[in-house]
């Protein structure tokens, strides 16, 4: 862990996420924070490469610098003080899901749980931005975090780059709150970048730094990690949209069911870019005979705004005991729906293959 990082104490409630590794601190959501509508700060899942910076609120500063005509800096005090904006942003992991693929690619182990729905509030960066009058030749911003430590052989920090565009979008916030909070350490405080629709290494964290540049940025986290390789059916290049997903969230794994008893299969979707979720159809197929049984389309809730997840549910009477498999397949806007299997790739991102749960009925 670098100089002056901390990780969470002990003590921690049932709510806090379960730990992936500990040097870095990575953790991911608990099942039951998953059912709610917004993830518990206290259990959203963490993802640390270098260690959490401690950094004092009185002595926090944003850089605006490079290819700008007047580059400046800002203190913690100003930023709170300009008009802010509020958004409902799902926050996944690309490498979430990752366990499921095969061969398993090199990287945290994540199952399907680095993900959450949360509230955030910030002032858009473009309102920022804007004072330091970006060059018209600039093509991206760079953001840095705080964090920094030895990747490849070298020591680099934590940045990573948006198209002009995507940066300047009124909906890509200088976040500074959380579910109605002031960010914690572990979520980036005092304030990190939310770029909804994105992958969350879009949302870069303990933001110190945001420089116009006017050649696409060829760090360490645009170029080497946080990229697709050798994709199956995906171009290879970063990391970038949301791609459509769902969770089922009740029953959980191995819950013995009732045969003849009506029970609620429920879950969540969420797609990238504020597309939103169409349908989610689930299918309840038994172990023993998986060819017999039918999608069903499910009933979905209304999202509380266009970046966050749908809640869905959907009625399902076992007619037979045995062991059964859950599925559910979400479909976006666009119609892109849920692969069957995790499209493959060496890092082992954007593994969005349909959710599965597996039960007993008796």
């Amino acid at each position: 862990m670098t100089a002056g990082a901390i990780s969470p104490g002990a003590g921690a409630s049932a709510w806090a996420p379960e730990t992936v590794t500990d040097e870095p601190y990575n953790a991911q959501t608990p099942p039951a924070a998953l059912a709610e509508p917004v993830t518990p700060a206290g259990a959203l899942f963490v993802r640390d490469h270098f260690g959490i910076p401690r950094t004092p609120p009185r002595a926090w500063r944003l850089r605006l610098e490079g290819a700008v005509a007047a580059p400046f800096s800002l203190g913690l005090d100003e930023l709170l003080g300009l008009p802010r904006r509020e958004l409902d942003v799902v926050v996944e992991c690309a490498g979430n899901g990752r366990s499921l693929m095969t061969p398993r690619p090199p990287g945290l182990p994540w199952s399907q749980r680095a993900v959450g729905c949360a509230h955030f509030a910030g002032v858009p960066f473009r309102d920022v931005a804007e004072r330091a009058r970006i060059d018209p030749a600039a093509v991206e911003i760079v953001f840095a975090g705080a964090d920094s430590g030895s990747m490849h052989g070298r020591t680099v920090a934590f940045e990573r780059s948006l198209p002009l565009d995507a940066a300047l979008h009124p909906d890509t916030l200088l976040a500074t709150h959380m579910n109605g909070a002031a960010l914690t350490p572990e979520h980036g405080a005092p304030v990190r970048l939310v770029v909804p629709g994105r992958y969350a290494v879009a949302d870069v964290k303990w933001l110190v730094e945001a420089r116009a540049v006017t050649q696409p940025f060829t760090g360490v986290f645009q170029t080497e990690e946080y990229v697709y390789v050798a994709s199956r059916g995906t171009p290879d290049g970063p990391v970038t949209t949301l791609r459509v997903k769902s969770l089922i969230t009740d029953p959980e794994p191995d819950t013995a069911l009732r045969r003849g008893r009506e029970i609620v299969v429920r879950g969540r979707a969420w797609a990238g870019a504020g597309e939103a979720v169409r349908r989610v159809a689930v299918r309840a197929e038994s172990l023993e005979d998986p060819d017999a049984a039918q999608w069903q389309e499910a009933e979905l809730d209304a999202p509380t705004g266009p970046y966050s997840w749908t809640g869905w549910s959907s009625h399902w009477t076992p007619a037979r005991p045995g062991p059964y498999r859950l599925l559910a397949r979400a479909t976006d806007a666009h119609g892109d729906s849920q692969p069957l299997r995790a499209p493959w790739n060496a890092q082992g991102y954007g593994c969005n293959q349909v959710a599965s749960v597996e039960v007993v009925v008796v």
